[in-house]
Order: C-alpha cells, then sequence, then structure tokens
C-alpha cells in the first residue's frame, strides 16, 4: 500500500494546518452544531444527522440545511457525520438487515443533502452468526448502498471497533476485508479510534507500539484510507475489548500516544475528534481535552 495520506476535498490553501475538534450536538438543528465548534475554537467537528437512538427521522428543513452551509461557509469548520446507534449491517436477521441498509441509506441521503463529504459507521455485529458471515453481510450491504448512491460525493469511513460482545471492526484484517470489497474504494476509507484500538489490543500506548500500529495499518490497509481519527483514552486495560471512553491522559493509553499522534506529520491533514466525556464534576471537558491535546504539539513539528 502506498505511504501517502488523504487528500483533503477542499484546496489546501483553504484548510486550516490543525483539522481538531468534537462530537457536538445538533440540539436545535444540525446548523447549530457549528457555532458550539467555533466557540471550542473548533477547525474540524463531528455530528450525527438526527437522533442517532431512532430509526425514523424528520425531514431537513429547508431553512436548516441553508443555514448549516451558511455556517460552515462562514467559520470554514469541516464538518464530518456519524451514523445512528440503531444501524447493524452486519446482522444474520433479515427484518434488521434490511431495516439497516434503508436507514444507512437515508444517513447517506442526508450527508449528501448537507453537503458533508465523509460519513462514519461502525460495522456492527455477527450477533451469532460468526465474524466471516458478519463481514460479508457488511460488504455486501455497503456495496448495495454504493452503487444505489454512485454519482454522491459522501464517501464511507468505516470505524474500528472495540470488539465488545460480536461486534465486528476490531481488526484491522476486517477493515481491509471490507475495504478493499468495496466496490467504489475512491469512496471508502477508514475512521481510527485510539480507545476502540487499544481496547481490540493494539498497544499505542509507548512510542514504538505507536509506530507498529501504524505499519499495520498502512501495510494492511493504506495510510491513504485513513481519513478521520476519533482521539479517546481508553477506561479499561490493553485488549479488554470493552469500549469506555476517558479524557486524555487519564486512561490507561496515556499522554504519549496522543503526543505522538499530533506530532505525527503523516496525520496532519486528517482531521480528529474527541469523544471523551462531556462533564468531569460540573466542569465542560472539551475545552480542557482540546486544549490538551494542542498543548503536545511540539513547535519543530
Amino acid at each position: 500500500m502506498g505511504k501517502k495520506i488523504n487528500k483533503n476535498l477542499a484546496p489546501a490553501a483553504d484548510r486550516p494546518s490543525l483539522l481538531l475538534g468534537a462530537h457536538l450536538s445538533i440540539a436545535g438543528g444540525v446548523h447549530k452544531a457549528i457555532p458550539r465548534g467555533e466557540a471550542l475554537g473548533c477547525t474540524a467537528i463531528q455530528i450525527f444527522t438526527k437522533n442517532a437512538s431512532q430509526w425514523k427521522a424528520r425531514p431537513l428543513a429547508q431553512e436548516e440545511t441553508r443555514d448549516f452551509k451558511l455556517q460552515r461557509g462562514r467559520t470554514g469548520i469541516l464538518v464530518l457525520a456519524h451514523d445512528g446507534y440503531l444501524i447493524n449491517l452486519g446482522s444474520p436477521n433479515s427484518d434488521l438487515l434490511l431495516k439497516s441498509k434503508t436507514a444507512f441509506r437515508e444517513e447517506m441521503d442526508r450527508a449528501e443533502e448537507l453537503e458533508i463529504h465523509y460519513l462514519i459507521m461502525h460495522p456492527g455485529s455477527h450477533a451469532g452468526s460468526g465474524e466471516e458471515a458478519g463481514l460479508k453481510s457488511v460488504t455486501l450491504s455497503l456495496n448495495t448502498i454504493l452503487t444505489s448512491t454512485a454519482g454522491y460525493r459522501v464517501s464511507i469511513l468505516i470505524e474500528n471497533t472495540a470488539g465488545q460482545g460480536t461486534a465486528l471492526g476490531y481488526s484491522f484484517d476486517h477493515l481491509r476485508q471490507i475495504v478493499q470489497a468495496a466496490t467504489a474504494p475512491e469512496r471508502i476509507g477508514i475512521c481510527l479510534d485510539t480507545c476502540h484500538a487499544f481496547a481490540a489490543g493494539y498497544d499505542l500506548s509507548h512510542a514504538s507500539g505507536y509506530e507498529s500500529v501504524m505499519e499495520e495499518i498502512d501495510t494492511k490497509i493504506g495510510l491513504d484510507h485513513l481519513k478521520a481519527m476519533h482521539l479517546n483514552d481508553c477506561k479499561k486495560g490493553l485488549g479488554q475489548r470493552v469500549d469506555r471512553h476517558e479524557h486524555i491522559g487519564e486512561g490507561k493509553l496515556g499522554l504519549e500516544c496522543f503526543r505522538a499522534i499530533m506530532n505525527d506529520s503523516r496525520l496532519n491533514r486528517v482531521p480528529k475528534f474527541i469523544e471523551t466525556p462531556k462533564t468531569l464534576n460540573d466542569q465542560d471537558m472539551d475545552p480542557v481535552n482540546l486544549s490538551l491535546l494542542k498543548s503536545l504539539i511540539s513547535e519543530a513539528s
């Protein structure tokens, strides 16, 4: 696989040098998330485009879509979307699978309407059918969706998982299989979650381990497919397969992982988002976690 890092969709001159932010609420409308990001000093944000815990979504109002684009244009903030929690493209249950494919197609439609170019998704769960069957279901489902959305600008990013329960995608081999099977390879990539990787057994907590993980991603998938990152510390230990996010530097990963990421020139143009707990002792923690990440950047990087 090649060593080049991903290209951004806008010209480099129109992008800030550091693409860093948080997953933010869309309470009051999707357009409301952008000023929230602006107040935090974000240059990139991640959002849901609908209620993530419900199947159905109200259509995007014309005014809401217009205001979203105006706010994004005004601030220059890069916006990525994440799909809802209920979708499972690896399900062996035919009814749930059909419902999931329909819902994910709707997520694609909403991202396209908002001109959001990346939609992040979890591969899903095999729910007892076995990893091979589950991965086959995911790849077939994604290819159906990619075909039905030919001409869309939105691309799909597969997020690695912690491997909790029967979750798929905890292994880079899983991600490779999904990416390589895509019928539209130019519209599929990956999102690396640091907490999930550590929980799945990839030791990013020290410099040599971090570099080994990055080399494995490049060998198996290609760093050119790495389009986004979730920067989360991990509450549980290495390889425990428990998905519990922690504040930056307060979990089992520690600061060295995030120092390596923030100073890795290969990742300069990769948008990075925190999904850490929002509060601690009634204190708003997004500013704290983002400030800490920025403080890790070396002047020489």
